[in-house]
């Protein structure tokens, strides 16, 4: 395959519109697997989706033209799944089984098509929400990332001239190949892309990928991103995300309810899905409480994704519980994908190593390392911490506590109600840079 000259591309682009969600396909494979349980399983419940900037110091309204969003939202609106990648779909082997989407979902989603959404500007930040049916609003998540973040950097480029975006270019794949280098030294190690959300660009995440499918051969997993494991013969991975357990919860008619929700999310997609698609994320309302109040049923599960406690400190806590449970640590799987940087990565491999199954999950700091990489001195270019997070469901708020308070979201007041029903042990505050 030829290789795109990223930096030419950048330079030349004087498409009137230049989309950069071309597919969507072009979103992360857990989407597809959890609408599929949305769609079959809760078709009448409405969940809005809403823009979160946790870099509150980035103001998004300023560095992003509105006009040039909008086009880039209603573009997205225009897409539909093509006769082959509905046959991709359909036809593909996931996680080793055939046909994990039902031929009835696949006839659906033929016709889908993202809803309205909802744009204003506010204290030099963009309020962009996302209401209606579950079912349709849940696949707004990725491309909405996407696309801001892949604004912003074009914002950020826009006057560099042709020589300035190629040592750009060259400086950014040098500082990634060096990560690869020494991922490359970790006998045993398996990597996937996780990057789609916080992406510099799409072609960028695409060079990333097809860098590491060369760089570390076997030990590359696959990404999370449909459209580039369909274009580049790689496993589509992925399970579930914080938004079942949210739902869940804001559902609830009882403390009682809530107290069981994340379970009752388990037990829904186990009767979807099951083998090596069968991962438990913990920390929603925080992991202590979770472990705590767990059925034994769970220790039965593949293995965990610690997701926003320090790696080691939320991978051992799940391991004592395996062993509590009667069950081998070195039959489980940990998958660790929360702001990952190599270091992180190689210190966490190393203490691991032999006492449990482990994965890493590399997102925001694969695709989007441009730190230190401009000519010229800027901090536009650097990565911020961008979610879109269920807010609401009929009508009712919803909240993420999440081991680590500065990544909780939600009403204050009901986050204080969650505190009581869950309590706070487990949780502790560390900076969220990505």
């Amino acid at each position: 395959m030829a290789k795109t000259d990223i930096a030419r591309r950048v330079y030349n682009h004087t498409w009137k519109l230049d989309p950069i969600v071309r597919s969507l396909l072009d979103t992360d494979f857990y989407k597809l697997l959890m609408l599929q349980m949305i769609w079959g399983m809760y078709p009448k419940v409405d969940a809005t989706f809403t823009l979160i900037n946790r870099t509150t110091s980035v103001r998004l309204a300023d560095e992003i033209d509105e006009g040039e969003l909008r086009e880039q939202l209603d573009h997205a609106r225009t897409l539909r799944f093509s006769k082959k990648e509905m046959i991709w779909l359909g036809g593909n082997t996931f996680y080793g089984r055939k046909q994990i989407f039902e031929p009835e979902f696949l006839a659906w989603l033929e016709d889908f098509r993202l809803p309205a959404y909802e744009l204003s500007r506010r204290d030099g930040q963009y309020v962009l929400s996302f209401p209606g049916p579950w079912m349709y609003t849940t696949l707004w998540e990725i491309p909405a990332l996407a696309i801001i973040n892949e604004l912003r950097s074009r914002a950020a480029m826009r006057s560099f001239g042709p020589f300035a975006l190629d040592v750009l270019y060259a400086r950014a794949k040098a500082k990634m190949w060096a990560k690869t280098e020494r991922l490359k030294a970790l006998p045993g190690i398996r990597i996937s892309d996780f990057g789609t959300r916080r992406r510099h660009s799409f072609l960028w995440q695409r060079w990333c990928v097809e860098a590491l499918k060369e760089g570390i051969g076997d030990a590359f997993t696959g990404t999370s991103n449909v459209l580039l494991a369909m274009d580049n013969d790689l496993e589509a991975l992925g399970t579930n995300a914080h938004e079942l357990p949210m739902v869940f919860g804001a559902l609830a008619n009882s403390e009682e309810e809530l107290r069981q929700s994340p379970y009752k999310v388990l037990q829904d997609w186990q009767r979807y899905y099951g083998g090596n698609l069968l991962i438990v994320l913990p920390d929603a309302f925080g992991t202590d409480s979770f472990l705590r109040d767990a059925p034994d049923w769970v220790a039965d599960w593949t293995g965990f994704r610690p997701d926003s406690a320090p790696p080691i400190e939320g991978g051992e806590k799940i391991i004592d519980w395996w062993r509590k449970k009667g069950k081998d640590p070195k039959q489980k799987l940990l998958i660790f994908s929360d702001g990952l940087e190599v270091e992180t990565i190689e210190e966490t491999y190393r203490h691991f190593r032999g006492k449990v199954r482990m994965s890493f999950g590399w997102g925001t700091n694969l695709t989007n390392d441009f730190e230190g990489c401009a000519p010229t001195e800027t901090d536009s270019l650097d990565a911020i911490s961008l979610v879109c997070k269920v807010t609401e469901a009929n009508g009712r708020p919803a909240v993420k506590l999440s081991d680590n308070p500065a990544k909780a979201t939600g009403d204050e007041k009901e986050i204080k109600r969650y505190l009581r029903i869950f309590g706070e042990k487990g949780r502790v505050e560390h900076l969220v840079k990505v």
